[in-house]
């Protein structure tokens, strides 16, 4: 694929493209079950996560900081910055002996429009054992960079992959 817009695959019943999602990324309550398994347990459970959508990427799953197990998330140093959503901290997310770096992140003082994400966490899935969105497990996004969640409901193609730098 070319740096330019791809074609968008063909939407299904039931599902979106990540074509009509919006630049800058809009957030969306959601009341999808979402669970998250890390080192054989089940990490975090939620009725009430929120999705960021932003064109070219698959859903980032945002879950309220509360729904996590106690002890799992760990503050590390450190921290980034989206030119939307503003600085980024990140925790190790920890379940036993089982340590994930670096794989969940968290916006302490969103920019405005972004006020909710604030007491949010969201967690990469190529870290954890499974992410599941009403009991479908997600794929993750291709890259390492991107945190999003790619169920049957989403079609691509999806920024991430070889030659997607640009879109």
């Amino acid at each position: 694929m070319t740096s330019g817009r791809p074609v968008p695959d063909p939407v299904g019943p039931g599902q979106e493209s990540v074509w009509d999602y919006p630049r800058p990324p809009a957030v969306r309550r959601s009341d999808e079950l979402v669970e998250v398994w890390f080192g054989g347990q089940l990490v975090a459970r939620t009725r009430t996560p929120l999705r960021v959508l932003e064109t070219s990427h698959p859903p980032t799953y945002y879950l309220p900081r509360s729904c996590f197990a106690d002890g799992v998330l760990r503050p590390v140093t450190g921290s980034t910055v989206c030119e939307w959503k503003g600085r980024a901290d990140y925790f190790d997310v920890v379940a036993g002996e089982h340590v994930a770096e670096r794989a969940a992140w968290h916006y302490p003082r969103p920019v405005a429009g972004y006020d909710l994400l604030l007491g949010h966490v969201a967690v990469t899935p190529i870290s954890m054992d499974g992410c599941f969105v009403d009991g479908e497990r997600a794929r993750p996004q291709v890259g390492g960079f991107y945190g999003g969640w790619i169920t049957y409901r989403v079609v691509g193609p999806f920024k991430g992959g070889p030659g997607s730098r640009f879109w």
